[in-house]
Formats: C-alpha cells, sequence, structure tokens
C-alpha cells in the first residue's frame, strides 16, 4: 500500500473504504471497530463522527494502530453540546 487517493463511507457496507495509489484497495469494517474499542457511547460518538466527517483521518489512525490510543485519550476532535 501507497499513499491514500479517496477514502469515504459506505453506508450500505457500514465499512470505510480507501484506494491507494498503487491501486490496492482496503475495507475496514466500522461496526467491528467500534465493538472491539468503544467501552462507552462516548467513544462511539467519537468513531462516528471521524467516519462521516473525516473518514480519511479514521483510515490513516486505523491503518498507523493508534485507533485505539485515539480512543482512549483525549480525542482532536471535542463533541459539542
Amino acid at each position: 500500500m501507497k499513499r491514500i487517493v479517496s477514502c469515504e463511507f459506505n453506508m450500505d457496507t457500514g465499512c470505510v473504504e480507501a484506494k491507494f495509489t498503487d491501486g490496492s484497495m482496503i475495507s475496514i469494517n466500522c461496526t467491528a471497530v467500534e465493538n472491539q474499542l468503544a467501552e462507552n457511547m462516548y467513544q462511539r460518538s467519537e468513531l462516528d463522527w471521524l467516519i462521516y466527517n473525516e473518514s480519511h483521518t479514521y483510515m490513516n489512525l486505523i491503518i498507523s494502530n493508534k485507533i485505539e490510543t485515539y480512543i482512549k485519550g483525549t480525542p482532536e476532535h471535542k463533541l459539542e453540546d
């Protein structure tokens, strides 16, 4: 895999799908990630926000294996009341 060319959430499959410069593609099942990592509704909401608004960041966190650190730590995005 090289650099991400395109990345978006596919509502039909519930997956974030990315295409790379070398032509390879990857699909991440978001429900499986949430079930494995999110311990409360706030963490699920944070993951949902990333999926819908910054799917590229979500994919990079998954690929770099930093999603757990992100969700357990202080996220960059603060959900508003």
